[in-house]
């Protein structure tokens, strides 16, 4: 089967066909007020193949694991793309804190305002993602690859079990 199981509460579903995200629960997901993510895209080329790779800890079930196939794109892309699956799930959580780690300086640079975001290829996304953070207390660090290999993992095999 095309079935990829994952410990917390969360499973992904990774087919051929579609993606499709299994939330399996037993009694309602109680979140701490502060979530931390660690977001992570990928691509197999630039542009190419790519997926995401979220994990977010903070829930008194466990962490939550996202990877999820986004298309044909650019690194940047699946990096942003990455960023706004972590501030929507915590938005869906109705957390109150979100602080993430990624190793795109390039993400974490513009959302911090030390770039300017003038790429008209990353401007929605980015403009997207400060929206969604305004409605949180959110902050975000750039971390050596190294120190982000979970998501990473997540994000790779998500693009690999697609584009088989």
């Amino acid at each position: 089967t095309h079935r990829q199981k994952m410990k917390g509460n969360q499973i992904i579903v990774l087919t051929h066909q579609e993606d499709k995200r299994i939330v399996q629960t037993e009694e309602k997901i109680a979140v701490m007020p502060e979530l931390v993510a660690y977001v992570d895209g990928g691509c197999l080329g630039n542009p190419g193949p790519s997926g995401i790779g979220v994990v977010i800890s903070g829930c008194v079930d466990g962490p939550v694991r996202i990877a999820k196939w986004i298309g044909h794109q650019d690194y940047n892309v699946a990096e942003y793309a990455a960023l706004m699956e972590a501030l929507q799930y915590a938005l869906s959580l109705k957390a109150q804190t979100l602080h993430v780690y990624s190793d795109s300086e390039v993400v974490v640079r513009q959302m911090t305002g030390q770039y300017i975001c003038r790429s008209p290829r990353l401007y929605s996304l980015h403009w997207t993602c400060r929206k969604l953070a305004r409605a949180l207390k959110f902050s975000i660090s750039h971390v050596p690859r190294e120190n982000n290999a979970e998501a990473n993992g997540l994000a790779q095999s998500a693009l690999r079990r697609r584009n088989r």
